[in-house]
């Protein structure tokens, strides 16, 4: 598993780099024809892995510990422009979090989890390895479509 987690952090690093070279206006840019920007699919990525580890698995009753759930849960749009400080507290989340993750993994918290299906990909998930590796699939789509939001912003 450590080679997931590194997986997992170097794709945040690499999707970190991506919105460090863009202004706060192009993160928050909804292009004509898209519903969302930037900025929406990175936060998106760091609430929906604590949400799958921890919430929907019966680690914790909700999602009340977790300061951006309401604005990058999933079926949610970009309500408001994001401003600088909360994408650098966004960019410290993406990576704290995994390193939480990892050390609650470490610790066993997750040897007894409550198996769920994903809406997205319609799979039964019975074990946090089988989430870990269903997040770096997510963390890289949603990578992939600020990519292509990236070249619409200029």
């Amino acid at each position: 598993m450590k080679q997931v987690f590194e997986f997992i952090i170097n794709s945040r690093k690499a999707f970190i780099q991506l919105i460090d070279g863009l202004t706060i206006e192009q993160l928050n840019n909804i292009p004509n024809g898209y519903n969302n920007n930037i900025i929406w699919n990175f936060g998106h990525i760091v609430v929906s892995t604590q949400l799958l580890c921890y919430v929907r698995t019966g680690i914790l009753p909700d999602a009340s510990a977790f300061k951006f759930v309401e604005s990058y849960k999933k079926d949610t749009r970009p309500t408001y422009t994001v401003t600088a400080e909360e994408v650098a507290e966004l960019k410290t989340i993406a990576l704290d979090s995994i390193k939480k993750i990892e050390d609650d993994y470490a610790n066993g918290v997750f040897s007894n989890i409550n198996p769920f299906a994903t809406s997205t990909f319609y799979i039964e998930m019975k074990s946090i390895e089988e989430v870990l590796i269903t997040t770096v699939g997510h963390d890289n789509l949603h990578f992939g479509y600020a990519s292509a939001l990236k070249k619409q912003v200029g």
